[in-house]
């Protein structure tokens, strides 16, 4: 179980947003990019902001915030966690 204090998300040009995560008094940072495919796919009709933001409470949830990837892709996520598509709903 996480302990995260804080997810930001801010818009950093084009599809792609910077993530910040605090925890503990730590942070890191994130690039993440979604495509407008995968947000119909997968948002629930919400913004980017809240698919990334459940997105990262779905990771968290699985890794520490240090194991996440500095830069990516949002559909990379199924890569590493098969059951994302299923689950990113329960965190929307």
């Amino acid at each position: 179980m996480s302990f995260v204090n804080e997810i930001t998300v801010e818009p950093a040009g084009g599809d792609t947003y910077r993530v910040a995560v605090t925890e503990n008094g730590s942070s890191t940072t994130h690039d993440v990019t979604v495509k407008p495919a995968d947000l119909d796919r997968l948002g629930g009709g919400g913004t980017p902001e809240k698919l990334i933001e459940a997105s990262f409470r779905f990771l968290l949830d699985r890794e520490p915030k240090e194991s996440i990837l500095r830069r990516f892709d949002l559909s990379l996520i199924s890569r590493y966690f098969p059951e994302y598509p299923m689950r990113i709903a329960d965190y929307l």
